[in-house]
């Protein structure tokens, strides 16, 4: 009962956060400070907003018609075995 409640109030949820890191050429990253300068936002805003979908939508489990199949490429080769 003490996790949830103390002095009549409710504890907040503690937030788990993880670094994401990548590499940008310096052209990269001159266009992405200018980007942002231009519309008033920072670099951080403008990739979150951008990732969000992914980032979201996915958090337990991910539909079954958005992975890859072995036997995708395999319906090119088929139809050129078919021509022969």
């Amino acid at each position: 009962m003490e996790n949830k409640k103390r002095n009549g109030k409710h504890r907040r949820r503690t937030h788990k956060y993880h670094a994401i890191t990548f590499k940008l050429t310096s052209g990269q990253y001159r266009s992405l400070r200018n980007y942002c300068k231009a519309r008033k936002t920072t670099p951080i805003k403008l990739i979150k907003k951008n990732i969000s979908r992914f980032i979201t939508a996915y958090e337990y489990e991910v539909p079954t018609e958005l992975y890859l199949t072995e036997n995708q490429l395999n319906l090119f080769e088929e139809f050129d075995e078919s021509e022969e």
